[in-house]
């Protein structure tokens, strides 16, 4: 069952609290996402750390409920 965008942004900010979370469905099937992910928690984290903190939010997701996922993260304007 794909999962809802609704869903996907709700599991990253209880996981990043702070975040400011951009979800795009790709294809209009619940199945391919774009998200853009904005965080405080990415400092002094190389941009894989900062996507692992992502897909340990989604609790597995990746690749069964949620098939794909176009991940962009940044750290906060100063």
């Amino acid at each position: 069952m794909p999962m809802d965008l609704g869903e996907i942004e709700r599991m990253i900010k209880q996981a990043l609290p702070d975040a400011k979370v951009t979800i795009e469905d790709l294809r209009g099937d619940g199945d391919h996402y774009a998200a853009h992910v904005v965080s405080s928690a990415f400092v002094g984290k190389s941009r894989v750390q900062q996507h692992q903190l992502v897909y340990q939010a989604l609790q597995g997701r990746m690749g069964n409920e949620l098939h794909a996922l176009a991940l962009q993260t940044s750290l906060p304007d100063a």
